[in-house]
């Protein structure tokens, strides 16, 4: 890791989301500067690793990591603004939480969020720069809690299991059940719902 990408000196906040493709539920992003006197061992793109490891390293980099945030974007602010949109308001919150602020951003994809410090997209980022994997373990880990949680509140649709991404048990018990507050309206799969039952 790190060893082809020219990383800035300084305090560089790795960014990157969680939950853009799922039918419902927000979109988590998390932004984290590591501690270089502090290092992490094991870091990788997060859906590359086991999920009792993604927990493990959770806590690992709260408690290493010289600043880390995690913010969201709202199902309706999803619903408002677009996906991409909301993924870029939720990692702009994110990087806007860090305590120290970060003087460089390194961001996961092919874009960035306007940022009040310099910042640069790097494609597969969280396989390639730690900071970006420790903040895609911290996004993708606090996303899956939260459906968890979600999934007490909306049961029936599997959220716990899936995590609102479209699997054939989710689309089909959206089909039975409808949808609820927390499905996209402004996907395909739950508009098709939504415009059956109207």
């Amino acid at each position: 890791m790190d060893h082809e990408l020219a990383i800035p000196a300084g305090r560089v906040a790795g960014v990157d989301e969680a939950g853009r493709g799922p039918l419902a539920g927000p979109v988590v992003a998390g932004a984290v500067i590591l501690d270089p006197e502090n290092p992490i061992t094991g870091l990788d793109d997060s859906k590359r690793l086991s999920a009792s490891r993604r927990e493990r390293l959770f806590d690992e980099i709260q408690e290493k990591a010289l600043a880390w945030a995690v913010a969201s974007a709202s199902v309706a602010e999803i619903d408002s603004i677009n996906i991409l949109q909301a993924t870029m308001l939720a990692m702009q919150r994110a990087v806007n939480a860090l305590q120290p602020t970060a003087e460089h951003a390194l961001v996961d994809g092919n874009r960035c969020p306007e940022l009040s410090c310099p910042a640069r997209a790097i494609v597969k980022g969280d396989s390639k720069v730690a900071a970006i994997s420790a903040a895609s373990i911290l996004a993708k880990v606090t996303r899956d809690r939260e459906m968890q949680a979600l999934d007490v509140m909306y049961p029936g649709y599997g959220l716990a299991q899936h995590k609102g991404y479209p699997s054939k048990a989710h689309v089909e018990a959206l089909e039975m059940l409808g949808a609820s507050p927390i499905h996209r309206r402004s996907y395909a799969p739950v508009r098709k719902v939504l415009e059956r039952v109207n």
